[in-house]
């Protein structure tokens, strides 16, 4: 079994698309624009990456520099650097997924043990076209460290480095984990959404994803530019506005809501940017299941 680079490019747009469908507080979407960027942004920078991050056999670090590069040329700034440092292991999981098979389950079991295998495999190689492609984006808040900063060649691997930033970092923390909140907080997100063919604009599974990481952890990327104290202020608000948005029985009023508390949080400069990374990796990694599973 085997699923082809032209499937894997799909499942990539398709997650990225339906992150942006969804009214993220804060974040970039259909919607309403936001902190100097707009849909049609994060659309040509997923359109630029999705080739690199689907390219047969590839070397994760490859990917994810390839990719970044890609989208950098297509926007000029950091749209994606997040969503590509996730979905490039992901992908390189879904070529091998079919090998995985031979234990029962659900396809995305086996995603999921493919991928530890991918993550097991990384080397010297991969840790250096990371700390290139995370040097070239430049992440917002993106500091300076005395040993194996990113600006200077790697010295350790790269599952070790993440490791090093996971307390700080949800999607270092991914590679140190094998993805953990990806699968048992993203993807149940999306599995237990029960809006299935009902037209809910800007509503749905893609938001209750997002919603499940920012209601739960402090955003990385407002943690990075504001300081703990901030971030952990905005998860309590998400939290707070995830509760009003599930009691809210009419779709146009829970929209209204959700685009008021948007245009607050974007007044204020705040852009919980790491939860939407998360939910794009989520959604990704739900495409890739449903495609190696034919």
């Amino acid at each position: 079994m085997s699923i082809e680079p032209a499937m894997i490019e799909a499942a990539f747009l398709a997650a990225c698309r339906a992150e942006l469908d969804a009214v993220k507080p804060g974040n970039v979407h259909r919607f309403a624009p936001g902190h100097g960027m707009s849909a049609a942004t994060f659309e040509a920078a997923a359109l630029a990456a999705a080739p690199f991050i689907a390219v047969p056999c590839a070397r994760v670090g490859a990917r994810i520099l390839d990719a970044t590069e890609a989208s950098w040329a297509a926007t000029g700034m950091n749209t994606n650097l997040g969503i590509v440092l996730l979905a490039a292991p992901l992908a390189a999981a879904a070529e091998v997924a079919g090998d995985f098979f031979a234990k029962p389950g659900p396809p995305i079991d086996a995603l999921r043990r493919a991928l530890e295998a991918v993550l097991a495999d990384l080397g010297p190689k991969d840790a250096r076209d990371v700390f290139a492609a995370i040097a070239l984006a430049s992440p917002g808040g993106l500091g300076e460290r005395t040993t194996h900063d990113v600006r200077s060649p790697p010295s350790i691997g790269l599952v070790e480095a993440m490791r090093l930033a996971e307390a700080d970092d949800l999607v270092a923390r991914q590679y140190a984990n094998g993805f953990r909140e990806i699968f048992a907080i993203g993807v149940a997100a999306i599995a237990a959404d029960d809006s299935a063919g009902k037209p809910l604009p800007g509503l749905g599974p893609a938001l209750d994803c997002f919603l499940a990481f920012s209601s739960r952890f402090p955003d990385s990327h407002i943690l990075r530019k504001f300081g703990p104290g901030r971030a952990e202020s905005v998860r309590k608000r998400m939290r707070e506005f995830a509760k009003r948005l599930k009691q809210e029985p009419n779709p146009d009023a829970a929209l209204a809501l959700a685009l008021s508390f948007d245009a607050e949080l974007k007044g204020e400069g705040l852009n919980p940017g790491t939860s939407a990374d998360l939910a794009v990796a989520s959604l990704f990694a739900m495409n890739l299941a449903e495609a190696v599973r034919w």
